[in-house]
């Protein structure tokens, strides 16, 4: 091998180390799963701030009166009453204190170890009710801490059919004239729900003229991998169609604010999430607030738990503000149907994503309606998409084969200028100018397709119908790796070998032996597919499924091309085609030149180039510019 294929070598070791070592921290089996708030051995390493505000023991009669306006204790909660409610869909219970949800449990989805997917993290419930007392920056009240009535009349679950709703209201009331209202609308068959939140005369307790709905501790982890739920985890405001994301961090991270009107807020893990959206739609002036909170675990672990607040302005008298609540899974079609597109990760907003929002995702599913197999919908995706980029693909395939034609020159010219690097060159360049080939035009179909590569990586990475959804043989989660067989030791946080990886890797060893015309480069045609392989290993089955059907299409692609094609390239075709000098040759040839008069040094690089032919324009701007000033003498009235 020569120096530049040791260096690569070196160099692609390099980078998969680091890729390893990264993704060692970013696969980590969750160890504690539940539905309370922190762990055991949970370290919090958010930065330490004082807190703003404190809440008021509610038995204290006399503090509550002085910072809240009236007397609260009697209305403290001294017990839990749950209000069931189940659908189709979920299963909810409503609790008396604060009229909070505890619990939201989804019927069509389990959770990693196949218990039910519950996604309320908080305890206590969430959209609970803060009010601030007297003093906004110490005193708050936090209405979980109150026990609300329920219309029920004693009925504690309550069953939704058919086309079924259901109105529960929840009252606190604090005299006849002042009390708080909450109504939760449920309908059977859909992921939604409304909530009301009423005010009757509350001046006296609503000191601030405003309260906070919230939604506290994100939302319970629901996949075997806590790092990679993690990395989908965040909170998100949209005001007035801007979008802010806040991802906690170890470091710790600043909240984000909507100082504007809010279209929604909304919490996320890899696959389901909550959002408050104010109705109506954009026609109130509710603003938000988003923090975060990341939580060290065992095993270089980690959790992300998020907090949502949306201030609500109060004007006093009777005050009715309503709110769409989104509980359910991160599916493209119902979020859009409650436009919440946006929270289904689909790639970089500019490019990637519209490719995998309105053509592969549609399509796959379309595949999918016609074959009721997800499996066998992602092969005939990898089929119909290898058809797509023919295009692509038999210009970067006659570029290898171009290559393997003039292979042999190449080598013999090598050969015969071994000890003279620049002639080399020089020689080297004049055979590829002679076949009209360019080096680097098997590069530029790969570099168009990446784009359409990423956004089919997002959506196989991230749309949730794959998600414990069963192929064949030893292929049992398409959203997971498919374990082949464990490993007795663990390298670089690989503990096991993935079936569908190793069939990948298989493959794109076949596909770069028949692409290979440097001999030179023999060693990364083992070297490349073994890293390949580990770096996948993490990856989805279905990812993995479609790279492996893709790189066999390919393979046989290049062998119908190079044995079978009635239209076989040979050299007398380079010959008579006609010739056109790409950026890249004429660059090396013009650095060629350079060399060879010396103007350049033999090891020069295109940057060398690029100062020199600067230095010449600057050489020629400056003589054009002498000839145009006016001669000094001639403008001197005739002295």
């Amino acid at each position: 091998m020569d120096k530049k294929s040791i260096t690569g070598i070196i160099l692609i070791t390099i980078v998969f180390i680091i890729w390893m070592f990264y993704t060692s921290t970013q696969q980590r089996p969750e160890q504690y799963q539940n539905t309370k708030d922190t762990p055991a051995k949970v370290s919090d390493n958010t930065q330490k701030k004082k807190a703003p505000s404190q809440r008021i023991a509610l038995n204290d009669s006399a503090a509550t009166a002085e910072r809240f306006g009236m007397d609260l204790s009697p209305f403290a909660s001294k017990g839990e009453e749950l209000i069931t409610i189940e659908t189709d869909l979920y299963t909810t219970q409503i609790s008396s204190n604060g009229a909070a949800i505890r619990k939201w449990t989804l019927k069509k989805f389990k959770k990693w170890d196949k218990k039910p997917t519950q996604l309320v993290a908080d305890p206590r419930g969430v959209l609970g009710i803060n009010i601030a007392g007297k003093n906004a920056s110490i005193d708050v009240m936090d209405t979980r801490d109150l026990r609300f009535k329920f219309n029920t009349k004693g009925q504690k679950h309550l069953k939704l059919q058919g086309k079924d709703s259901l109105v529960l209201e929840a009252v606190l009331a604090f005299d006849d004239n002042s009390q708080i209202v909450r109504t939760y609308t449920f309908y059977n068959g859909k992921y939604h729900i409304n909530a009301g939140v009423k005010m009757h005369n509350m001046e006296k307790l609503l000191k601030q003229r405003n309260y906070s709905l919230e939604w506290k501790k994100g939302l319970s982890y629901q996949e075997v991998n806590s790092i990679a739920e993690s990395d989908a985890a965040e909170a998100v405001l949209v005001s007035n169609k801007e979008k802010a994301s806040l991802n906690a961090t170890a470091s710790g991270e600043e909240p984000i604010r909507s100082m504007g009107t809010l279209d929604y807020a909304a919490t996320k893990i890899k696959y389901f999430a909550a959002a408050i959206i104010p109705q109506p739609f954009r026609g109130t002036n509710i603003s938000a607030q988003a923090s975060g909170k990341f939580y060290s675990a065992p095993d270089e672990g980690h959790l992300e738990k998020y907090d949502l607040a949306l201030k609500v302005p109060y004007d006093g008298g009777v005050q009715a503000n309503n709110f769409k609540i989104y509980i359910g899974p991160l599916d493209y079609e119902l979020c859009e149907e409650n436009g919440l597109q946006d929270l289904v990760y689909l790639g970089w907003e500019l490019i990637v994503r519209p490719i995998g929002e309105f053509f592969m995702l549609p399509f796959f599913k379309l595949i999918y309606n016609i074959v009721g197999n997800y499996g066998i919908a992602i092969i005939l995706f990898a089929i119909v998409l290898k058809i797509l980029l023919y295009p692509f693909s038999i210009k970067q395939m006659r570029s290898v084969r171009a290559m393997k034609l003039v292979a042999p020159q190449i080598n013999a010219v090598r050969e015969k200028y071994k000890d003279d690097q620049m002639k080399q060159q020089q020689e080297t360049m004049n055979i590829y100018r002679e076949y009209g080939i360019n080096p680097a035009g098997g590069c530029l179909p790969l570099l168009l397709q990446m784009p359409i590569l990423y956004a089919l990586w997002a959506v196989m990475s991230n749309v949730i119908d794959l998600r414990q959804t069963y192929f064949a043989l030893w292929i049992t989660d398409l959203s997971q790796p498919d374990i082949l067989f464990k490993l007795p030791f663990s390298f670089l946080g690989i503990k096991h070998i993935s079936g569908l990886a190793l069939f990948m890797g298989i493959t794109m060893f076949l596909q770069q032996k028949q692409s290979l015309t440097d001999p030179r480069q023999k060693a990364m045609v083992y070297a490349m597919p073994i890293m390949f392989t580990l770096m996948f290993a993490n990856f989805p089955a279905g990812l993995n499924l479609y790279y492996f059907v893709f790189n066999l299409l390919s393979i046989a692609q290049q062998y119908y091309i190079e044995h079978f094609s009635k239209n076989k390239l040979t050299l007398e075709d380079l010959k008579k085609a006609p010739k056109k000098e790409s950026w890249m040759q004429r660059k090396m040839r013009e650095a060629q030149e350079l060399q060879a008069s010396g103007q350049l040094p033999k090891n020069a690089s295109f940057k060398d180039l690029k100062d020199l032919r600067d230095k010449q324009k600057q050489i020629i701007n400056n003589k054009q510019n002498n000839r145009k000033r006016p001669n000094n003498r001639n403008n001197t009235g005739g002295r």
